[in-house]
């Protein structure tokens, strides 16, 4: 049975259960601050249990995308080197939303796994929660009784908390689980141990394959638990280690979900698979790695230095290290993996054919960019190598490669090996944990229970026809991080438009009975819940008057407008294949990310920026549809943005021909834009171009700040008739002059030759250089190695006093280098020591800089000291 047959059959078992199958949520999470990434099968109706927002529906089932390289759930670190774990995977899941619960799920697991995928009986063990005293929590024997009617008592085995008890995190829905395991060993292998003390130990053919937890407490912020008012069915069983049981495989790599990409990396790189050897683990890195990184770029995140991005970056790099180091792979090569696993997956995830080309670049670029980090960092490692007096390198230093330029420690540890040199790993260590604390204390926050003050609020968001609401505060929460003490306020209606789709969220104030203001500095969404963010809570929860700060708002609705604009723009001058990759507004400006593989001209920024200005100038009214069909906007044409989870109904922005799936908050007239105008074009990502761009308020105040310069450039160019004439006039002059000024330094570096070979002596037999000088190290450089070529076997040391900050520089030829082992980056080293100060290079050119100019003297006696010594 292939991995799409198994896939489809579990989800047409439980649509046969009056199940709605539903879509995978994106990988990258958009509105938890709890999460970077999905990294199970709940987090997308996170909303439901938490009772944020009314279930669509009592029953679900689904295959969810997971990630799970951060927080508590990171793998990343055992991937490759077992045959189970996986960055990303599939959860196979089913939900029930208040509908059944123990008995329903247990049973249809059974059933769907014995009678449908024919799974031996005698292979299984469920596990069930044997309670905890502290707690007060009992043993689960319901679920065993209910697990007693379709397997025997014996394998039915009790696990503690730690196993058997499933949290959502420190607070929230939780409950008591049932695990179901398979005993994929040999007969012979079974005789002689019972697979029963095998389970949870870690055995690589004793492995859990699905999870069923029943959700029926709630954890407070204090710890105590109480029940919840519907009980819950999650279930997650991961798809790989369930292909690799119906596959009759020992490890999931060695199914068809990763064999055909096993055998193209076997083609690509000439090593074989299944040897036993640190070649395996590598290629069991890298097609685990691209599953990942592919599905995270089809879902909008691109690799970058910060947050998720960064995560991303990081498993791509930690692919490539391995090709480079046990696949022998120096060129670019994942990237040729994407065609195959593109086809193999397309069907069931079609964001990933819509993606293909963009997966496919960005991954070449990455490759590209970290091989030449790699080969940058093996320089600076030999360096370090270099100055390092005995065998152990600074673990501090190892640590700042590895920071600083993403240089892996194993890659370091392997070179400094075969070079004869460790490193200090506990000190490395130590450099690790300091940034992980400074890391934790950046992110560490703490939140109370919410304090629920009306019970049932709708909490809506009203704010597409109203800047200013009468309110009351429905639910409220104290939090505690770094900044201090702030409350999160939530409104049974809301005028505050919540951070999301790329738009910053509102602020303004609440106006108490009394005429007090409470400053709202933020609004955000955690799931489906906006709160504003306060630093006082009002005396009354009723009675108050929510305003947002109208003027911020409209010229966020300007830009946020022209968005869509650029958007139609794009599309129209540079093709059809611009998609949007991501998006910033805010009351300043807007940042628009899209696709597209060049630097964009002068030509066609100008007939983008005119294009937008057009729009604004036929003023097209605003329309919208807020409550229409997926479908149907669709198919007006409307455009749906990569990454984003859409519902049944969704809300259709309309200006003339630019038509857009939005939440946000819009102009009601392209005019009220008043103009566009473009303030610059980068690259943001392999494959990705940003503009940004100004509007309104803000493209008058650049008008503004370029009169204001063009006036101060007349004023000091004397207020000429005729301005750009004067200044091309002062750039020929200037021009002029340059060249007068190269001729002169060409003169004084032939005078300074002449003046530093008139010093040459001849010690031991070394044609030798030793002189102090007042010029730029550049010229210094270019000079010694002149003096080099003409004769091999110079040696030269030149003290420079220029600005009164001691410099040595240190040429050898390149005879002297190979008869007679001389090395300028040692000496140099040596000698910067006595100027208070350090350097380094190679062996025919050092430099070095340092503090006492008075010691000077003292390097040239050491420097003769040295050549009559040879």
């Amino acid at each position: 049975m292939n991995s799409n047959t198994i896939r489809q059959k579990f989800l047409s078992f439980f649509e046969e259960k009056q199940h709605e199958i539903v879509s995978s949520a994106p990988i990258v999470l958009k509105d938890d601050p709890t999460l970077m990434f999905t990294n199970s099968g709940m987090n997308q109706f996170k909303d439901y249990f938490l009772g944020y927002t009314e279930p669509k529906f009592k029953r679900a089932a689904d295959t969810q995308k997971c990630l799970r390289v951060s927080g508590k759930h990171n793998d990343l670190d055992d991937v490759g080197k077992d045959t189970y774990h996986h960055t990303m995977f599939e959860m196979l899941g089913n939900w029930s939303f208040g509908d059944y619960f123990k008995k329903e799920a247990i049973a249809w697991a059974w059933e769907l796994l014995t009678e449908v995928f024919k799974i031996s009986k005698e292979n299984l063990y469920v596990t069930i929660f044997e309670g905890n005293e502290e707690e007060n929590l009992p043993e689960d024997t319901e679920a065993a009784t209910f697990w007693k009617e379709h397997i025997a008592e014996n394998r039915i085995l009790k696990g503690d908390k730690k196993d058997n008890f499933w949290e959502m995190g420190a607070s929230g829905p939780c409950g008591p689980c049932s695990e179901i395991h398979v005993d994929l060993r040999s007969e012979e292998e079974k005789k002689k141990k019972s697979g029963a003390e095998l389970v949870n130990k870690d055995h690589p053919q004793v492995v859990e394959i699905w999870n069923l937890v029943f959700m029926q407490f709630n954890r407070k912020a204090d710890g105590s638990l109480e029940n919840l008012p519907h009980y819950h069915i999650d279930t997650g069983m991961g798809f790989e280690r369930l292909c690799m049981v119906l596959q009759n495989k020992t490890s999931n790599y060695d199914t068809d979900v990763f064999s055909s990409l096993i055998q193209k990396v076997e083609e690509l790189t000439q090593h074989q698979y299944n040897k036993n050897t640190a070649t395996d683990v590598a290629i069991r890195v890298v097609v685990d790695h691209l599953r990942a990184v592919s599905f995270a770029i089809a879902d909008g995140q691109l690799p970058s230095n910060t947050g998720a991005g960064y995560v991303i970056r990081r498993i791509l790099r930690r692919a490539i290290s391995y090709a480079y180091r046990f696949l022998n792979q120096k060129d670019t090569f994942i990237y040729r993996l994407v065609d195959g696993f593109v086809h193999q997956y397309g069907d069931a995830f079609p964001e990933l054919k819509r993606n293909q080309d963009l997966i496919t670049k960005v991954i070449e670029q990455e490759e590209e960019s970290f091989l030449k980090t790699i080969h940058q960092g093996l320089n600076l490692l030999n360096d370090l190598i270099e100055k390092t007096d005995g065998r152990v390198l600074e673990g501090k230093a190892v640590f700042e490669l590895y920071d600083t330029y993403g240089f892996p420690l194993d890659l370091s540890q392997l070179i400094a090996a075969e070079k004869g040199f460790s490193i200090d790993e506990k000190a490395y260590e130590a450099e690790m944990e300091k940034q992980k604390q400074r890391s934790k204390a950046a992110a560490t926050s703490s939140k109370g229970d919410w304090e629920i003050l009306l019970e049932g609020a709708e909490e809506n968001f009203i704010g597409y026809d109203a800047c200013q609401a009468n309110v009351e505060i429905s639910r409220y929460r104290v939090v505690e991080d770094k900044k201090g003490q702030f409350y999160q306020l939530v409104f049974n209606q809301t005028p505050f438009y919540a951070e999301g789709g790329g738009q910053v969220g509102d602020k303004g104030y609440l106006l108490t009975e009394e005429g007090d203001k409470i400053e709202i500095l933020d609004t955000k969404k955690e799931n489906n819940l906006i709160y504003h963010l306060a630093q006082k809570l009002p005396q009354n929860f009723k009675n108050l008057k929510a305003v947002v700060n109208e003027s911020r708002r409209k010229n966020i609705m300007r830009n946020h407008t022209a968005t869509h604009l650029l958007h139609q723009a794009l599309r129209t001058i540079l093709g059809t294949h611009v998609e949007q990759k991501g998006s910033y507004v805010s009351e300043d400006y807007l940042r628009f990310d899209f696709s597209h593989f060049e630097k964009l001209t002068e030509e066609q920024l100008n007939l983008i920026q005119q294009f937008v200005n057009n729009r604004i100038k036929e003023e097209i009214p605003l329309e919208e549809n807020r409550e229409i069909s997926l479908a149907e906007a669709l198919e007006k044409g409307a455009m749906a943005l990569f990454g984003e989870k859409y519902g049944d109904k969704v809300r259709m922005i309309q200006f003339g021909d630019s038509k857009e799936l939005c939440g946000g908050t819009h102009a009601g007239n392209t005019a009220d834009l008043f103009t566009f105008k473009i303030i610059a074009e980068t690259s943001s990502a392999a494959g990705i171009r940003r503009i940004e761009a100004v509007t309104g308020q803000g493209a008058l105040e650049f008008y503004q700040s370029y009169q204001a310069k063009y006036e101060q450039i007349e004023e000091l160019m004397g207020n000429p008739a005729h301005l750009n004439a004067a200044i091309e006039k002062l750039i020929a002059e200037n021009q002029k002059n340059q060249e007068k000024i190269k001729g002169l330094e060409k003169i004084a570096v032939g005078l300074e030759k002449e003046k530093w070979l008139k010093e040459e002596k001849n010690i031991k037999g070394i044609s030798s250089i030793l002189v102090q000088t007042e010029m730029d190290n550049s010229g210094i450089k270019d000079l010694i190695f002149n003096l080099k070529s003409e004769n091999p076997e110079r040696f030269i040391l030149v003290m420079n006093t220029q600005n009164d900050k001691p410099t040595l520089s240190v040429g050898v030829g390149n005879d002297l280098v190979k008869k007679r082992g001389l090395n300028a980056g040692q000496l140099v080293r040596e000698w910067a020591k006595i100027i208070k100060g350090g350097g380094g290079g190679q062996p025919d050119f050092a430099s070095a800089g340092g503090k006492e100019v008075a010691q000077l003297p003292e390097v040239l006696k050491t420097a003769q000291e040295f050549l009559e010594n040879l």
